[in-house]
């Protein structure tokens, strides 16, 4: 049996790489920058070509001085509603990578949200109406670079999230992942295809779209792919938040997944498809039969900090180590860069600083910014239903005083366990069970080992008092959005 699983995670800052053996264990790491641009008010691109470029990079890291001969296979997580337009035929970018962060396509969802298909978009799709989600950046990647739609009604350009853009490049098949396409808005969570209604409304050729298949496969083999022998299986596919969940072993009910990454992904698992008030509803994974979630995503978390560490000069590190011990004070941010995510999904918010006078310095800031993150989260723990366990990942779950402060704010314990790479682990346990590796009682026993907890120490006076404040400031960002 040959030792190891390359468990690679694509995410909006980097690639991440692990080498994990068959007991689990994480032998070597490699990792490779990715950047981001802002081209326009409201418009995220990344390089397409950076992107694959990097993981080839983060993988040659990674498993330098290794045999390839040793790894089984590799294991793909994957930033998630990111679009890429590429050329079938030799699977080069036609432009750049439009991010999830992205906007640009608020206006065509106004005309949406006016013809009146909002709604049953959402009754499809478990998603609301946004700019966030991948077919309305197809729309818009479309409109600029093949408006009449005649070379991706032909399937002469490709159009897919991240996920669905590797596999093409790597192997040369032409599919994607069930969990990811559940996040373009074009899949039907109850048929698990592509919906010919939604690709209509979004005016989205399917011939340009790839095949949907489990999170298993088959993805294909890879290829050209050095150091990796031609021929190396790609095991397994997951979203990034999705492979996190089940790093969690989150299929157990009650368990609530927060990643505490450049946005945050709050994550539960759930009985139906059937959309739940406030949060969407999506297909974390599928072994045959789809997994069903509930998701609610906050678009800034760890950017937050790293926006206001741009603006002050310095690094998110050092503000996170002032916030630690430091004061707000009266200092609120709202972080609405793009609008407000879950459980508000208000695309007109607007970013708001108050409370600020002349005596207020960078700790108060930092501090500021990183409530900014636990008060959003504790609004979307409020929403979900069956909530036991809250497990917390991702950059930012690193710091003591932001998992604290989540506890405080929600009433809840917090739990952080000894990985920080999650989304990578949960791909390669989704190969390793494939593999013959490990089982699902496994994998629940190495979830609950050396977790570190987080008690709630306010009492509920101060819970109300502080959530309270929060809203009000909330409430006037969105306030502002709408006179804008």
């Amino acid at each position: 049996m040959k030792p190891y699983v390359l468990a690679v995670d694509q995410g909006t800052s980097s690639t991440k790489a692990l080498l994990v053996d068959a007991a689990g264990d994480i032998v070597a790491r490699g990792r490779a920058p990715l950047h981001q641009f802002h081209p326009g008010p409201g418009l995220v691109e990344q390089d397409a070509t950076e992107l694959l470029d990097g993981v080839r990079a983060a993988v040659a890291d990674c498993v330098r001085g290794v045999d390839p001969r040793d790894v089984a296979g590799m294991a793909l997580s994957t930033q998630r509603e990111s679009v890429v337009l590429w050329d079938a035929a030799t699977t080069k970018p036609v432009c750049p990578l439009v991010s999830w962060q992205d906007q640009r396509g608020g206006e065509r969802a106004a005309r949406l949200a006016a013809a009146g298909v909002g709604q049953e978009v959402r009754r499809r799709t478990g998603l609301p109406l946004d700019p966030m989600f991948s077919a309305l950046k197809m729309a818009a990647l479309l409109d600029s670079h093949d408006p009449s739609r005649a070379r991706s009604a032909t399937g002469t350009l490709r159009l897919g999230t991240v996920d669905a853009y590797l596999l093409h490049a790597l192997t040369g098949v032409p599919v994607t992942e069930t969990g990811n396409a559940s996040r373009t808005q074009l899949l039907n969570l109850a048929t698990g295809d592509w919906d010919d209604e939604l690709l209509d409304w979004f005016d989205i050729p399917r011939a340009a779209l790839s095949r949907i298949v489990p999170s298993t496969g088959p993805f294909g083999t890879l290829r050209g792919f050095a150091p990796l022998a031609d021929g190396t299986p790609v095991l397994a596919v997951m979203g990034d938040s999705h492979a996190a969940l089940f790093a969690h072993a989150g299929w157990r009910p009650g368990t609530v997944k927060a990643t505490y990454g450049t946005g945050s992904s709050v994550m539960t698992i759930a009985d139906s498809p059937q959309p739940a008030a406030d949060v969407c509803s999506t297909i974390a994974w599928s072994t045959g039969l789809p997994a069903y979630a509930h998701e609610a995503n906050i678009r800034s978390a760890g950017r937050t900090l790293t926006w206001l560490a741009d603006l002050l000069g310095t690094e998110p590190e050092h503000l996170i180590r002032l916030a630690a011990d430091a004061d707000a004070g009266e200092v609120t941010l709202v972080p609405a860069f793009g609008g407000i995510g879950a459980p508000w999904w208000d695309a007109r918010a607007v970013p708001l600083l108050a409370g600020f006078g002349l005596g207020t310095g960078r700790a108060q800031l930092a501090r500021a910014a990183l409530e900014s993150v636990a008060f959003q989260v504790g609004d979307v723990l409020a929403a979900l239903p069956g909530l036991r366990q809250v497990v917390a990942d991702g950059g930012l779950s690193r710091s003591d005083a932001l998992l604290q402060l989540q506890a405080d704010i929600s009433g809840v314990t917090v739990a952080r366990t000894r990985h920080h790479e999650l989304s990578a682990v949960g791909t390669a346990q989704l190969a390793g069970l494939g593999l013959g590796w490990w089982t699902t009682e496994d994998l629940e026993q190495r979830a609950d080992s050396d977790l570190q907890t987080f008690e709630p120490t306010w009492s509920d006076a101060q819970r109300r008092s502080a959530m309270g404040h929060w809203h009000q400031h909330l409430t006037a960002a969105r306030h502002l959005g709408i006179r804008r």
